[in-house]
């Protein structure tokens, strides 16, 4: 079973901590990751939630590609309805510039907040993302503007520069073939979405027309795993994430907590039983049933490429998780 290792950095804000330290530290992360071989580092985009501070993902991804030298960094995604398209083109034409055959654009649809900081970000509706996507691309070079056109004189700086690559994000699987028929890639949200990731990842290659970028479809599934020495210690750690993830749910927006809150926390039957339902979407254990899950999950929906997201307390703790878990495929791989 062959498939590529990746990593989307959401940059959790913990408990005992800044939003500030938590921007430094995806650099260990980044490193981290670049050092053990994981093929791309993306950077989501989330606006108004206090445990999570991914709010700039185009001024991280500059920040990341520069501290590190070959990993692929990206966005998943940048949320179109959230940008201007032809400053979004700008940008990450300024991106592959500097760093040129390793940026990634992402792109989604969704807001990525609640409704009232959407309305702060003056965010287009989600039924404007055709043309939006249609404005940058012609801003982006593939077809632009023709003569009589408002736009045909204007210029996405710099030229010479094409785009980087593009996929879709998706969580329900609208935008799958959408995303085939364009020749991007495309990204299915397992992490949070209840929705089964197989019927999206068919549709998309179903749809498939070969470009520049994408000679061959590529579809990538994030998942969310917490990797610990043992599944009980692996529970424990997961407990930080259970009560976030409760909280955000019933519209408390919080740090991650530490284990050690989360088992203090006064659960409610109901609160079990919704956190119980929610962490059907994670994978929580030690190494080997970590990578046992995660093969059973691309064998069933034949991904390319598992973008791995781990939002736990310890910063530590989520530097060993990613390490282990390439330890355990390592150790899979080598043995076959």
């Amino acid at each position: 079973m062959n498939f590529a290792l990746s990593v989307l950095d959401l940059v959790p804000v913990c408990t005992g901590s800044t939003p500030a330290e938590a921007l430094r530290r995806s650099v260990d992360l980044a490193r981290l990751a670049e050092r053990l071989g994981y093929a791309r580092y993306w950077l989501a985009e989330h606006h108004a939630l206090a445990s999570v501070a991914s709010s700039a993902p185009e001024i991280l991804i500059g920040h990341i590609a520069s501290a590190t030298t070959s990993i692929r960094v990206g966005s998943g995604g940048m949320m179109l309805p959230n940008h201007i398209p032809y400053r979004l083109a700008e940008i990450f034409r300024t991106l592959e510039a500097l760093h040129p055959d390793r940026i990634d654009l992402g792109i989604g649809r969704a807001p990525g907040t609640n409704g009232a900081a959407s309305r702060a970000l003056r965010a287009a509706g989600s039924e404007h993302f055709s043309s939006m996507m249609n404005e940058l691309l012609r801003f982006g070079g593939d077809q632009p503007y023709g003569p009589g056109h408002p736009y045909a004189r204007v210029t996405a700086m710099p030229t010479g520069v094409p785009l980087p690559p593009m996929w879709i994000l998706g969580s329900s699987g609208a935008s799958a073939a959408a995303a085939g028929a364009a020749g991007f890639g495309y990204s299915f949200a397992s992490h949070f979405s209840t929705e089964p990731p197989g019927p999206a990842f068919r549709a998309y290659r179903e749809a498939f027309k070969p470009s520049a970028a994408f000679p061959e479809p590529h579809a990538i599934l994030g998942v969310s795993v917490v990797c610990a020495e043992t599944d009980a210690k692996a529970d424990e750690l997961a407990q930080s994430m259970d009560l976030t993830w409760l909280r955000i749910n019933r519209n408390q927006y919080l740090p991650i907590p530490s284990p050690a809150e989360a088992a203090a926390h006064e659960w409610t039957d109901m609160d079990r039983e919704d956190v119980r339902q929610q962490r059907k979407l994670s994978i929580v254990g030690a190494p080997a049933t970590v990578r046992a899950r995660i093969e059973a999950m691309v064998e069933a929906t034949q991904a390319d490429e598992v973008m791995i997201v781990t939002n736990i307390h310890s910063h530590a703790e989520r530097l060993a998780s990613y390490e282990r878990l390439t330890e355990a495929f390592a150790e899979q791989r080598k043995a076959a």
